[in-house]
């Protein structure tokens, strides 16, 4: 089963291609992505990952969290589910 790994404190100039690249000597990396701002389209500087194996995905966070990376410590870590934010506080009525 694949797994889903958060990965923070990016550099703001990380793309997907860059992200996948960090995780591809621990295994299969099936997705890469960096969250990008909507307005400006910069990286908000965290991403996710996804891998096709669950050891593989383990080593690689074990590995990689807290490792520096362009000067900046990684943190990774299995990607929690998303929490639903109902309406954020707004009466659609």
């Amino acid at each position: 089963m694949a797994k889903n790994i958060y990965v923070g404190n990016l550099p703001y100039n990380m793309d997907d291609d860059g992200l996948g690249e960090i995780f591809k000597p621990y295994g299969e990396v099936t997705s890469a992505r960096v969250i990008k701002d909507k307005f400006t389209s910069r990286s908000r500087g965290f991403g996710f990952v996804e891998m096709a194996n669950d050891e593989e995905a383990l080593k690689a966070i074990a590995e990689l969290n807290g490792k520096d990376f362009d000067g900046r410590d990684l943190k990774v870590s299995e990607a929690k589910p998303r929490e639903d934010k109902g309406n954020r506080g707004f009466d659609r009525r």
